[in-house]
């Protein structure tokens, strides 16, 4: 929890790694560990697991908590561990924020409530109330109103901020990029921002954003983090071009629903022992993987099997 203090130095290309199972769908805590191992040589920033690309929703709170454990124990503190910790109901936000607290990690990453569809005022209260149980713990609202189906108000973010000192950035998965600016301008730019959206991801450092908690960090984690690397360094047409290439890689995520695209390719380069997805999700159709090879096919130099050394 080294960077707990300091949460600003959390930068870069943040991985949501998957949730393996095994072929007949129980927790594979091997893979799980494979994963985040692959994920530090290959230069990500940071890990996160628990959120959207978790799927987290079809995971028991104990399985939920043994994924974080073993996140966690692979991580020590040689880099950022922001875990996602939010669920359906308070009572679950709680006891997950606070076990994942226990495990010294960084930040929480905190999702709106789902399903419900709370007010603004309803959400206000909401991470009010997991801020004020946690102080000592940084808290990054975590807004995915495609998964939730309700938005939070760059209004009401910059409020939580103002009342909460630990509610200290959002992770911005919405493709309205105006939401994003208006986030930043009504909260401050030192508000720390990442984006959850692919094609977002390098557009939004141009404007005060921190980095990305991007799916495509699963297949291409060296690149991803290379990205933002090269930005960062002022080779702004060398990210951009990089931008381009992860271009199929993005496209491949969502030919059918994430994460069963990149849990199959994933799988077929030897990083899991399995493809498989909770119910109701399903491993891609025939004509899914179709579209998954055709799209492979255009970045493949990108793509890593298990055990291979990074392309630089």
């Amino acid at each position: 929890m080294r960077f707990r203090s300091d949460p600003t130095t959390i930068k870069g290309s943040i991985a949501p790694v998957v949730t393996p199972f095994t072929a007949t769908g129980e927790l594979d805590t091997d893979s799980l560990r494979n994963l985040v191992r692959w994920q530090k040589e290959q230069g990500s920033h940071g890990i996160s697991i628990g959120g959207s690309t978790g799927e987290p929703l079809v995971q028991s709170l104990d399985e939920r908590k043994t994924a974080l454990r073993v996140v966690a124990d692979e991580i020590g503190d040689e880099i950022p561990f922001l875990p996602g910790t939010g669920a359906s109901t308070l009572e679950s936000t709680l006891e997950l924020t606070g076990y994942a607290k226990d495990l010294g990690a960084d930040l929480a990453l905190v999702i709106t409530p789902y399903y419900s569809r709370p007010t603004q005022e309803g959400l206000f209260q909401w991470y009010h109330t997991v801020a004020n149980e946690y102080p000592d713990l940084p808290i990054v609202v975590y807004n995915v109103p495609s998964r939730t189906a309700v938005d939070i108000a760059p209004e009401t973010v910059a409020r939580l901020r103002k009342a909460n000192d630990n509610i200290v950035g959002i992770k911005e998965t919405t493709k309205d990029f105006e939401h994003f600016s208006h986030v930043l301008h009504q909260c401050g730019r030192d508000f720390l921002m990442w984006s959850g959206i692919e094609l977002l991801c390098l557009p939004l450092l141009a404007i005060g954003g921190r980095g990305f908690v991007s799916a495509l960090a699963n297949l291409a984690p060296a690149a991803v983090a290379k990205m933002y690397e090269l930005y960062e360094a002022g080779d702004h047409q060398g990210a951009i071009d990089l931008h381009y290439r992860l271009h199929p890689l993005v496209d491949l995520l969502f030919v059918e629903t994430n994460p069963a695209p990149a849990k199959h390719v994933l799988a077929d380069l030897g990083h899991i022992s399995s493809g498989y997805v909770r119910p109701p999700l399903v491993e891609p159709t025939p004509a899914g993987l179709e579209k998954i090879n055709k799209l492979r096919a255009q970045a493949e130099d990108l793509l890593l099997p298990a055990k291979a050394k990074a392309k630089a």
